[in-house]
């Protein structure tokens, strides 16, 4: 039996920064990059398998290491999504509306788009923002209305726009729902948030870390918004869950790893039968700026017949 990890480095969902936010009711914050879209990728080498993602955490680690691991066999790139974690959904007491938050470490990488999320795309690789609680009783589960859900939704598609991102990945962890006098999760705010959402950015990329009430909390008023995601993966590293969600296999990824603690062994198992059972996506956390080929190694040869190669 695989043991369950949830090992995730909290600090990039701490208050402890400076804020540095897009507020439900302003103007989003103009980037140094511009509010210019990503330029095309390049186009990306052959490679045949399930798509990879790799989540890093930015108070630690650059982005651009995403974009350093290639395959052996030719293949191009071993991650075709990069995820900046974490930008966070905070609580304005005052106002008492949620907003985003960008602690220091993630508006860095925003702001500096040209050098830390443009080379990647232009690799190929999808960049995108996972937004999470951050103990301030603000989710995606209990906005008190229609309104507040779309007006934060209207937040995440602009910062989307200003720092040309790809799409937006929601972790509903550390909320801590009715903190600050906010109310306990509702059965209509996801929906609502996720129909706004994806109305904005018809085109971009919606992903769920699938975890916390708003992940299943997918349906209200004869309205389903499961189709609306691109992708939903386990949350659970070192194990096999099948997300419960209606989207094809090809938009799932019951594996999940962390790089680094899952073992090769563990990871190797998964990574064969995601293969096996035919899903779309391997999921994978924490990666960092050690050369960790052995570890990436150890799925993409089940995945993708091939070692990994890491180039500094």
């Amino acid at each position: 039996m695989l043991t369950l990890v949830r090992s995730r480095v909290r600090t990039a969902a701490l208050a402890l920064s400076a804020v540095v936010a897009l507020a439900v009711g302003a103007t989003a914050t103009t980037a140094t990059t511009g509010a210019a879209a990503a330029p095309a990728p390049a186009p990306a080498a052959a490679k045949q398998g399930p798509a990879s993602v790799a989540y890093v955490e930015v108070n630690n680690n650059s982005m651009l290491n995403v974009g350093k691991y290639t395959l052996a066999g030719g293949g191009g790139n071993v991650f075709d999504v990069a995820v900046i974690f974490a930008a966070n959904i905070n609580y304005d007491t005052g106002t008492k509306t949620a907003y985003l938050h960008f602690n220091e470490n993630v508006q860095r990488v925003l702001d500096n788009a040209a050098t830390q999320i443009r080379p990647l795309q232009q690799k190929g690789i999808k960049v995108l923002l996972s937004v999470l609680g951050n103990h301030q009783g603000a989710g995606f589960a209990n906005f008190p209305s229609q309104q507040a859900a779309s007006a934060f939704a209207k937040r995440l598609s602009d910062a989307v726009a200003t720092y040309g991102l790809d799409g937006i990945d929601f972790d509903d962890e550390y909320a801590q729902y009715g903190t600050n006098g906010t109310g306990q999760p509702n059965a209509s705010s996801f929906v609502h948030l996720m129909t706004a959402l994806r109305a904005n950015m018809p085109n971009k990329i919606i992903s769920l870390y699938n975890i916390g009430p708003a992940a299943s909390r997918l349906s209200y008023g004869g309205v389903d918004v499961s189709s609306k995601f691109d992708y939903a993966w386990n949350p659970y590293y070192g194990s096999w869950q099948v997300p419960g969600i209606s989207l094809p296999k090809s938009k799932l990824s019951p594996a999940a790893v962390e790089i680094g603690r899952t073992s090769q062994t563990t990871t190797a198992d998964l990574a064969r039968r995601t293969v096996s059972e035919a899903y779309g996506v391997f999921l994978t956390y924490n990666l960092d700026g050690s050369n960790r080929s052995a570890d990436v190694s150890a799925f993409t040869r089940q995945l993708y017949g091939s070692d990994a190669v890491y180039t500094p």
